[in-house]
């Protein structure tokens, strides 16, 4: 199923054999994306259809990427920006860092680590927002509250936070690890919550996922949780 809903990332970028599999490997990880492979598609991108995230290779047929950062950050100073380049100097990164880039990732890398920074990116640019919304979920921050179709959800605080930590990740899949550190703040390794993680998501769902609502708490078998909307 194709993603229509999660943050869009633009894809800067023109090696069409590598374009191509970033793409692809994005939209299997639950984002939208679109495609560059100039400075001027990039420019009339970000101009009709302002992205979640861009990552940014350099090296442009056309230009020179750190000309596209600096237009980037006249425009929206906090749009998450990751260069991804073959560029691997110590000056390179400096300039790419100080002229606004978020993120500074060298050729060639591994898919993983990309997605890994990606998360992180994306959420710190949620920390400004007030509101999230999953479908028909609402989830007001200020106010620790959260309601589907209009209707309060009475959530523990500790169900909102599950919840709210769940919301940032954008339909990307939690693993139990992932929680138990984020959620519960318990970092180690030798420590299994997996018992009262389990009571939580399940008076979560309950509270959350009523009959004749579409379901939005999903557990990927093996994986962990995600927050979606997703109809049978």
């Amino acid at each position: 199923m194709v993603n229509d809903t999660g943050p869009l990332i633009l894809v800067v970028e023109d090696d069409a054999k590598l374009s191509e599999s970033l793409v692809l490997g994005l939209e299997e990880a639950g984002y939208r994306s679109r495609h560059a492979a100039t400075f001027r598609e990039a420019a009339d991108v970000l101009e009709n259809s302002p992205p979640s995230l861009v990552l940014l290779d350099l090296g442009l047929p056309d230009g020179d990427g750190a000309d596209l950062l600096k237009r980037i950050r006249l425009r929206d100073a906090g749009l998450p920006v990751i260069i991804t380049t073959a560029r691997s100097g110590l000056a390179d990164r400096v300039g790419g860092l100080e002229g606004g880039a978020d993120d500074y990732l060298v050729k060639p890398f591994a898919f993983e680590e990309l997605l890994a920074r990606i998360r992180i990116q994306l959420r710190h640019s949620e920390r400004g927002a007030l509101q999230w919304k999953v479908g028909d979920l609402k989830i007001d921050l200020p106010t620790r509250t959260a309601s589907r179709g209009g209707e309060v959800v009475d959530l523990t605080p500790r169900e909102f936070d599950l919840l709210a930590y769940l919301a940032s990740l954008r339909g990307e899949v939690a693993s139990r690890q992932m929680i138990q550190h984020e959620v519960w703040n318990v970092r180690s390794s030798m420590a299994s919550m997996d018992n009262v993680l389990d009571v939580h998501v399940s008076r979560l769902r309950q509270k959350l996922d009523l009959p004749g609502l579409v379901p939005l708490l999903h557990t990927v078998r093996g994986v962990g949780l995600v927050l979606k909307e997703q109809r049978p």
